[in-house]
């Protein structure tokens, strides 16, 4: 059922007890030992890079965590409006959900396809995947401290006996596999929950926090005696190996945006005004001068009109001269009237109107 997983890690493992064997010994335990760490070492290096976009999607996830909160006030009656506008928010900001669990999820076939193959290698068994029938008996004869690599605590006394080992070999190899296995899947699972924001928290995130700090290594202590030596050699290696691509890749992505924000930060300095120097103030049109008001007038009346029509100039009617009728001599200057006031040329005195009323006497 599991072939198109089980091929493809026997081939590595094959590869590396080829490699190791030919400097140990293909019957040597520390061969097979070796085989089992490099295999698991592979197949992490396959993932390095989805482990990477899983850093960074919860690190997205993280700045944008208060929405999330408002989502999770608005909508915490429907849960299914709550996962339509989680999923839009995410689809915004470029976060694809499952991206922070994929290499969680391609590890655990690994894991029963390494736990497939390692069972595999029964006594008269004539091949198992890669393995041929003498690379079988190779491994079935592997010691390491006096025990087996298919050996495991809670085996059978009489299968035990079979491959070679002993109770007593089995749990001095097993116990300590176990028990460092555990303290590293705890130490990698604090270093996540550290790496957790405090404000996306939740009852559930919670719980899950405590399962992973402390369900899952007990699970390791507890069922690790149902594992054979080989599992164990392989859980603790990938545990080793997680502790440190998370150290390593934490640390580069913590750098990167360090610097991000020291760019940030020296961009908006040399933006700004340096110390003791005034700020820049744009620059004023100068002022025209005023014209005094008969000259400013003429230029106004010489400016065309906005409407794009010139304004008509002003006409002042001519002085006309003053017309004399020809036959009428010029009076001489200072004749005065017979009422002893000066005659005005062109008018002749009448003498027959009162001086009160204007009218003629009768």
């Amino acid at each position: 059922m599991l072939d198109f997983i089980n091929y493809p890690v026997s081939f590595i493992l094959w590869c590396w007890h080829k490699v190791f064997g030919a400097v140990f010994g293909p019957t040597s335990g520390v061969a097979w030992l070796l085989g089992i760490v490099f295999l698991t070492f592979t197949v992490r290096a396959i993932l390095i890079k989805p482990f990477v976009k899983q850093v960074r999607s919860m690190r997205k996830m993280q700045e944008f965590a208060p929405e999330i909160k408002k989502l999770q006030a608005k909508y915490k009656n429907d849960r299914q409006k709550l996962a339509q506008e989680m999923q839009k928010l995410q689809s915004q900001h470029g976060v694809n959900p499952l991206g922070s669990c994929l290499p969680m999820l391609l590890q655990i076939p690994v894991f029963f396809g390494l736990n497939n193959v390692l069972r595999g290698f029964t006594p008269g068994a004539s091949g198992n995947y890669y393995f041929g029938a003498d690379e079988v008996s190779s491994y079935l004869h592997a010691n390491l401290f006096g025990a087996r690599l298919s050996n495991y605590i809670a085996q059978a006394s009489k299968e035990m006996t079979d491959l070679g080992g002993n109770l007593q070999s089995v749990i001095f190899v097993s116990a300590p596999l176990m028990v460092i296995a555990s303290v590293a899947t705890h130490f990698t699972a604090k270093h996540n929950v550290a790496r957790q924001n405090p404000t996306t928290a939740t009852a559930q995130t919670g719980i899950m926090n405590k399962i992973t700090l402390w369900v899952f290594p007990l699970g390791v202590l507890v069922f690790g005696a149902f594992f054979p030596i080989g599992l164990l050699i392989y859980w603790l290696s990938n545990n080793i190996w997680t502790l440190g691509q998370q150290w390593l890749i934490y640390k580069k992505i913590d750098r990167e945006e360090e610097e991000q924000k020291v760019q940030a930060q020296e961009k908006r300095t040399n933006l700004g005004p340096k110390v003791g120097q005034k700020p820049t103030q744009p620059k004023k049109r100068p002022t025209p001068p005023k014209l005094p008001a008969d000259m400013a007038a003429d230029a106004e009346e010489s400016t065309p009109s906005t409407s794009g029509k010139a304004k008509p100039d002003k006409k002042w009617p001519a002085k006309q001269p003053s017309v004399r009728p020809a036959n009428q001599k010029k009076p001489a200057s200072g004749n005065t009237s017979s009422n002893g006031g000066t005659e005005i040329p062109g008018l002749i005195s009448d003498r027959s109107r009162s001086k009160k009323s204007g009218r003629k006497r009768s």
